[in-house]
């Protein structure tokens, strides 16, 4: 039997020799953001012409590339959460969406799709023949010993822990990059942001374990935490505003019911700060999304904290967080799925977060009904809390007439009357 020196080396191929394992009507799965392997889907769209049927499966493109522009009719791109690199080709029809929760993906692709490859970038391999998957364990951690992979080694991805580990045996072949993470601009973060925080912060009790995604309201209740104790992680996005918690004693997770003292997530985005933390640090593991996301295990920590955004909301507590009307921003990702599993936790909550009007306050999000073709991404039942910079509306065990009096008290100012008599003309009030 070769030595893993040897197998690592005779796996090393050009990104081109990715061909070699794409045959007419294969289906790819390819990571997401940071874990896209920029020299290996560049080199499937130099072959284009050679492609027949193949179609790329992606969530959360970290840039726009002439498979998602259509212009490689042997390449389809299909979405499965949009990103900027992919919103206006999905309504030009250049490419396609697949409504899902995060959680199901991997159970979705299985299905609809059958992988024949997952493609990623990795880390470099360590003594023992195993890459892991960086920051980005996604949905293609799921696929690890069930179809065949292969990788771009980025010498700048660092080395993290969980059940992310991909071995030298289970790869087909890998080339090399060395390329800087993707580091998202800072948010710009309002007064409103701030108000809203604090209402979610107030709510956070010491020893409780927290999900929170990233941009400028999570950013500013992870700010608030500073006087906490004991906190826990167990999320989606492990972002930079989680690192000064964990340096400061006040994440410890010493609380949790499962995994103790580490700290869980299925990925990774922020600055440099954050990518060095992570790197070579076994307090912090990656998951497949069907693990971290799963409302059962989300449930099984007490005193569990979920903070999602939504874009608007009706009076019955419907959130669209993915579209407004037709028009398609991203998808549900895990919102449903820490909804649920909060409201499951023992003394758990959950809160949807959103403005209460536009930046120019000239429409209200909280709305007597949605836009019209809106999609519903967490459904009136498992909607707990909804919080504007005005304060906190709890919907759970509420009336109608009480959901529908409590969140046009957090509305706007300006459009309380207005909102007031359309709540009567639907007979709610």
């Amino acid at each position: 039997m070769p030595s893993l020196p040897d197998m690592i080396a005779a796996a090393r191929r050009p990104a081109e020799a990715v061909l070699d394992h794409v045959g007419p009507g294969s289906q790819i799965v390819v990571n997401s953001f940071n874990g896209e392997p920029a020299t290996v889907l560049d080199a499937l769209e130099a072959a284009g012409d050679r492609l027949d049927g193949v179609r790329v499966h992606q969530m959360l493109a970290p840039r726009s590339r002439p498979s998602i522009e259509g212009k490689i009719p042997g390449l389809r791109h299909v979405s499965w959460f949009l990103s900027p690199a992919t919103r206006e080709a999905f309504r030009a029809g250049r490419c396609d969406l697949v409504p899902n929760n995060f959680s199901d993906v991997p159970r979705l692709l299985r299905r609809a799709a059958n992988p024949d490859l997952v493609v990623a970038s990795v880390s470099p391999p360590d003594r023992h023949g195993y890459f892991s998957l960086g920051t980005d364990a996604t949905y293609t951690a799921a696929f690890i010993g069930e179809v065949p992979f292969f990788v771009e080694v980025n010498a700048q991805m660092p080395r993290t822990f969980g059940a992310n580990q991909l071995h030298i045996s289970d790869v087909v072949g890998w080339c090399e990059a060395d390329r800087p993470l993707v580091v998202p601009p800072s948010p710009e973060v309002t007064d409103r942001d701030r108000a809203i925080a604090g209402f979610v912060a107030e709510r956070i009790p010491d020893g409780a374990t927290l999900q929170i995604g990233i941009g400028a309201v999570p950013d500013m209740v992870l700010a608030a935490l500073g006087d906490h104790r004991e906190l826990g992680v167990h999320t989606e996005v492990f972002g930079t505003g989680f690192v000064d918690l964990v340096e400061a004693g006040v994440i410890t997770g010493t609380r949790k019911a499962t995994h103790r003292g580490k700290i869980i997530t299925t990925s990774s985005l922020g600055t440099q700060r954050l990518y060095d933390f992570v790197a070579d640090n076994p307090g912090v593991e990656y998951h497949p999304v069907d693990y971290t996301n799963d409302p059962w295990n989300v449930a099984r920590e007490p005193q569990f904290r979920a903070v999602n955004a939504t874009l608007e909301v009706d009076f019955l507590g419907q959130c669209a967080s993915e579209s407004l009307g037709s028009s398609y921003f991203s998808s549900s990702g895990g919102q449903p799925d820490y909804a649920r599993g909060a409201i499951m936790s023992e003394h758990g909550a959950a809160f949807i977060v959103l403005h209460s009007a536009t930046h120019d306050d000239t429409v209200s999000r909280i709305v007597p009904q949605l836009q019209p073709c809106a999609a519903v991404t967490t459904f009136k039942n498992i909607v707990d809390n909804v919080v504007t910079e005005y304060g906190v509306a709890e919907l759970r065990g509420a009336t109608i007439a009480e959901r529908t009096a409590r969140l046009i008290a957090i509305a706007h100012p300006r459009f309380r009357d207005e909102l007031t008599a359309a709540a009567r003309t639907l007979g709610y009030l």
